[in-house]
């Protein structure tokens, strides 16, 4: 009143705020779902993998017509498990959407232009092509105009995920998801008298076909291999054979796995690490080096904690006795055996080198050799001039007749 010189009462204002409050809530137009349609989001839950409590993230598909669903778990909401969820989705489905909706993640938006069209990601873009669907996106921070698959990623923390699973890896956490995917399909939903595999029938019949292989679920990135024969992705460090230093290389990051290419060759496979600062080093990968640079193998940290046979460990031990610096190289050369060869393979010809007394990498290769081209060994051990020999005398008969004296005292 003392502001604006209003005259009226404190009622009028009241009414007038809950009249302008009510006018100011959002109103929503009923949708209905045509069948071959979908739509994809992420959700965050707990769970216990391999006895460690961690926060995983579930891509949700959700085909709205039939309300039927697909969840799939994952250590990271990455670009390749983005990619590997939609593989895994369409090939549970056995067919493609037509189209499918999404929020405007940065997984599969780079950029929103001016006039509200979206810049696809590169690798988004290339699975699009693969499975030729078309895609949607919601309207910035409206989770409502995707309403189906975000009421699918609480329902499925709220009725897959609680209790908090125990499960041994991913794989057996999401194989329990693919079954109660599969036994909610039995469901039949509040106004609807069919249940949602009786109404996925017709999703099905009005979506595409699989294409004859699934799109390649990685990201690539190209990086150069270090002094120390190592490549950084995602912020941990990747050992590659020590042949490829300095050299550039392609890098394709899958769920699981990392996979190294110079050229069209693939040097190195590692397991996925989603730790920070971690270092996944192969022994392999540095055997080459460590032959000419002998004097650093027991710093070496390839070689920390690699667990060999013990006839392996015998076998060192034997040969430095013997010739001590030269030894520990032949070790080395032995232990190369393992680029071409299993490691059954070489500790069978270890063992059976131990056991002829053919002290060598040569003996040891021969071995191996022969095992694999299952052929009877022919080692000559004068070629081994520092192994014990055995002196043979021819025995006299003045030996026998001592022994024979013995006998009869």
């Amino acid at each position: 009143k003392t502001e604006h010189g209003f005259a009226g009462g404190e009622t009028i204002v009241k009414d007038y705020v809950r009249e302008r409050r009510l006018r100011g809530q959002e109103m929503f137009v009923p949708l209905v779902h045509p069948p071959g349609h979908g739509q994809a989001d992420f959700g965050e839950a707990v769970a216990v993998i391999g006895g460690v409590e961690q926060r995983i993230h579930f891509l949700a598909v959700d085909l709205p017509h039939s309300d039927a669903c697909f969840v799939r778990a994952y250590p990271a909401e990455t670009t390749e498990a983005f990619c590997d969820g939609h593989n895994a989705a369409f090939a549970f489905f056995g067919r493609v959407p037509q189209s499918m909706l999404y929020d405007n993640t940065k997984l599969a938006v780079a950029r929103i232009l001016g006039d509200g069209t979206r810049q696809r990601t590169r690798t988004f873009a290339e699975l699009q092509s693969h499975y030729l669907f078309a895609d949607r996106f919601g309207r910035p921070g409206k989770g409502n105009d995707k309403g189906k698959v975000e009421g699918l990623v609480g329902y499925a923390r709220r009725n897959f995920l609680v209790p908090v699973p125990q499960v041994e890896s991913f794989a057996a956490l999401n194989n329990g998801l693919e079954t109660r995917c599969r036994e909610r399909q039995n469901a039949r939903l509040r106004g609807h008298e069919e249940t949602i595999g009786e109404r996925l029938v017709r999703d099905l019949e009005a979506m595409l076909p699989l294409p004859v292989a699934p799109y390649e679920a990685c990201e690539r990135r190209s990086a150069r291999v270090s002094s120390l024969s190592l490549v950084r992705y995602c912020g941990n460090d990747y050992s590659v054979p020590v042949a490829y230093g300095h050299r550039e290389v392609l890098v394709r990051g899958y769920v699981e796995t990392v996979v190294i290419g110079c050229g069209a060759t693939v040097i190195a496979r590692h397991r996925r690490s989603y730790e920070r600062e971690d270092v996944l080093l192969e022994p392999l990968h540095y055997l080459p080096l460590l032959e000419r640079k002998i004097a650093a193998l027991d710093q070496a940290a390839p070689l920390a904690g690699w667990e060999l046979p013990d006839a392996f460990l015998v076998l060192r031990r034997l040969l430095e006795a013997r010739l001590s610096k030269a030894g520990r190289r032949e070790w080395v050369q032995v232990l190369r055996l393992l680029e071409v060869f299993s490691l059954e393979e070489v500790q069978a010809g270890v063992a059976e080198a131990l056991r002829l007394g053919a002290i060598g990498f040569d003996a040891v290769k021969h071995l191996v050799l022969c095992r694999v081209e299952r052929r009877p060994p022919r080692l000559d051990l004068e070629v081994y001039p520092y192994l014990p020999r055995a002196q043979v005398a021819t025995t006299s008969a003045r030996a026998y007749l001592g022994l024979l004296s013995e006998d009869r005292s």
